[in-house]
């Protein structure tokens, strides 16, 4: 069992990828840190950072469903993955004192303290963790959205990504269809920037969800009219 957990608050590109997973779709209770995902690729990902193999229990596989932030009554379906890691019982608080346990009452400036220079990680693991990605065939556009119950995480991930080189504009917080909070990124945002900045050196790195990467990948390739592979994720 991992004694304190501390290396997983040290940041790090693979720790930050891990924690916006968490934050986006997970929990930290006072002897576990619960994060979960939709693909092997993610999985292999966020178990490796945690030594989950060596140190939590074996994945749950089910199949979750979640509604439309603008329609309850449209569904997506989709596997779900979910880690069990064995942390301390002082870990929480010390996750809270970085500002990384969703729900905690942290100041916005005070989220995930000492993450800013891996930024994208962190906001390409709540992307993938609590992000839709869709193409709008009326308007040959993407349009990006972030969904959470947490008003606060995502009023810190709207000043993330304003504080991003270069800076991604979004639009301000609605409430979603389900009782939480929703934003998008706003009508003059570049997606295709936006995708190169997100998984900037994932294909080194191994630290993304191929599926969800795949899809904003050619969501962008098609709004622009680029081949299958087009877009390129190098550093």
């Amino acid at each position: 069992m991992r004694e304190t957990g501390d290396d997983l608050l040290d940041p790090t590109p693979e720790t930050a990828y891990f924690w916006g997973r968490v934050a986006g779709n997970g929990t930290v209770t006072t002897d576990r840190v619960i994060v979960r995902v939709g693909d092997k690729s993610a999985l292999d990902a966020v178990a490796g950072t945690s030594e989950a193999d060596a140190n939590g229990e074996d994945p749950k596989h089910t199949i979750a469903v979640h509604e439309s932030a603008h329609d309850a009554t449209v569904v997506r379906y989709e596997e779900v993955y979910e880690l069990r890691i064995p942390v301390s019982p002082s870990f929480a608080q010390r996750a809270t004192d970085a500002g990384v346990v969703t729900g905690a009452d942290v100041p916005e400036n005070r989220r995930f303290t000492g993450f800013d220079d891996h930024r994208q990680q962190l906001v390409r693991g709540l992307l993938e963790a609590c992000g839709t990605v869709c193409f709008q065939e009326s308007s040959a556009s993407v349009g990006v959205s972030f969904v959470h119950e947490d008003k606060q995480l995502l009023e810190a991930l709207r000043t993330l990504l304003g504080n991003a080189a270069p800076e991604i504009p979004t639009e301000g917080l609605s409430e979603s269809s389900s009782g939480g909070y929703w934003f998008g990124l706003a009508a003059t945002a570049d997606p295709a920037a936006f995708a190169r900045w997100v998984y900037a050196g994932s294909d080194d790195s191994g630290l993304y969800a191929a599926d969800r990467r795949r899809k904003l990948r050619r969501s962008v390739e098609r709004a622009t009219g680029g081949d299958v592979g087009s877009l390129s994720f190098s550093e």
